[in-house]
This record gives C-alpha cells, structure tokens and sequence, in this order.
C-alpha cells in the first residue's frame, strides 16, 4: 500500500529531477522559501537503500545542491554495487565456513585484560 501512495504522492506533486545507471528515478517538491526542498527516490525493483549510488544518496540527504550528471568514471574508482550480504554473490573472510581456504592458526599473542592487573 505505501508502495501505491508514494507513486500517487510522485504523480501529483513529484518533479523528476533524474535517474541513474541502475534505472531509478529521482523527484523533489519545493515548500516556498521558508522549506527545504523535498527529495526521494522511487526504485527499479526492490526499494533497497543500498542501490542508490553515492552521488545521489549525497542529493538526497542534501549534502550537494546540484543533480548530480553522468560522467566518466576515474580510473581508480570501482562501479557501485548494492549491498550484497544474503545473495549468492556476498563475500565472505577467509576461514568463514561458507568461504575456500583454511583460516589462519591463533598466533599466542593474545593477553586478555584482567583487573587485577591494574
């Protein structure tokens, strides 16, 4: 239901302002003056926070001011990816039980803090 009340809410006061690679689309509704701007978002598919890609969840919690526009990705930046934690894709340390590989022996190093030790 809050799903249909939001697509309604966009329809009638939402101004699209953009959308991004992932296919989600973004809106604003202006207050006056006196107001800050409204912004949200409405997802391609699941509405999952973590498909936002950084320059839009900066617009959208109002730390820029401006839209933010394609543009050709730094050499040292990685894509955006969703958080992937409960798919078959997330990653796990090595020694987890769902991952390859031994994990690494205890070293003996460990001191636990006692209180009488202070």
């Amino acid at each position: 239901m809050a799903a249909l009340t939001t697509r309604l809410y966009t329809w009638i006061y939402g101004n699209k302002v953009g959308e991004d690679p992932y296919g989600n689309h973004y809106y604003t509704r202006d207050h006056g003056s006196d107001k800050m701007q409204e912004r949200w978002v409405i997802y391609k598919g699941d509405s999952e926070a973590s498909k936002v890609p950084p320059a839009w969840h900066g617009w959208l919690h109002h730390t820029v001011n401006h839209t933010p526009t394609l543009r050709q990705a730094a050499t040292w930046e990685k894509p955006h990816l969703p958080n992937l934690t409960g798919t078959p894709q997330a990653v796990f340390p090595k020694g987890h039980s769902k991952s390859q590989g031994e994990r690494n022996p205890a070293r003996g190093d460990y001191q636990p803090w006692r209180p009488e030790d202070q």
